[in-house]
């Protein structure tokens, strides 16, 4: 049972820009490449930063509005910085947070959820850009078909890691709902089976119907030994 890794979901084709890229080039690039922000790389194509639609907006918010109907709003040191910027690297939210190829999706959400980004740039080992990583590529994995996720966890995981037989416990998946039913000898079993499924790349949610029975046969025959 493995999840599916930031390199398999990421875009490797990847629009950066430089850190003397004017701010009006950045808007363009986005703009014309549909995304909402961009990596910021130096010459050798390191990532230094990222500046989103976020960051553009303060120069924005920061403009005089005619008729005052609302408040120039407070900015902070940093958030005034930006809105005078006018070059990538005066722009930018540095350091970039990044994500390495390797990584899984799990990694890469919890990464995502702890620094409140929508993206990551993707690095290799001298921290060179590879590609991009965004929310909706690691949602992509919902789109996993129910045959799939039910094979993983009926062969790679109740069969190969607890070693059930195929006839104790019975996987239904439905639009990415797993229910499980049969029976187990033992009780403690099912917690474990219930989060195992949960970890399984599409799962969205699982219940369980399985009851404990001293006699069923939830153990696969061992082969002797010649």
């Amino acid at each position: 049972m493995q999840h599916r890794t930031v390199d398999e979901l990421m875009t490797k084709k990847v629009v950066s820009v430089g850190p003397e890229t004017p701010f009006k080039e950045i808007v363009k690039e986005l703009a014309q490449n549909d995304v909402t922000a961009v990596p910021v790389v130096d010459a050798a194509n390191r990532v230094v930063g990222v500046v989103s639609e976020g960051d553009l907006m303060c120069k924005s918010a920061d403009q005089t509005d005619p008729f005052g109907r609302i408040p120039v709003p407070s900015l902070e040191a940093w958030e005034r910085a930006r809105a005078e910027g006018t070059r990538a690297e005066e722009l930018m939210s540095a350091p970039a947070v990044c994500a390495r190829p390797e990584w899984n999706v799990v990694e890469a959400a919890r990464l995502m959820a702890v620094e409140g980004v929508k993206r990551l740039p993707v690095v290799d080992e001298a921290d060179r850009l590879v590609g991009i990583v965004s929310r909706g590529d690691l949602l992509r994995v919902f789109l996993r078909d129910d045959r799939a996720i039910r094979e993983e966890i009926v062969h790679d995981l109740l069969e190969h890691t607890l070693g059930l037989a195929r006839s104790a416990v019975a996987a239904d998946v439905t639009e990415g709902q797993v229910t499980l039913a049969g029976s187990v000898r033992d009780r403690s079993a099912i917690p474990v089976m219930v989060r195992l499924c949960r970890a399984v790349d599409g799962v969205v949610s699982v219940r369980q119907r399985i009851v404990q029975d001293e006699h069923a046969g939830d153990r696969t025959p061992r082969r002797r030994s010649p």
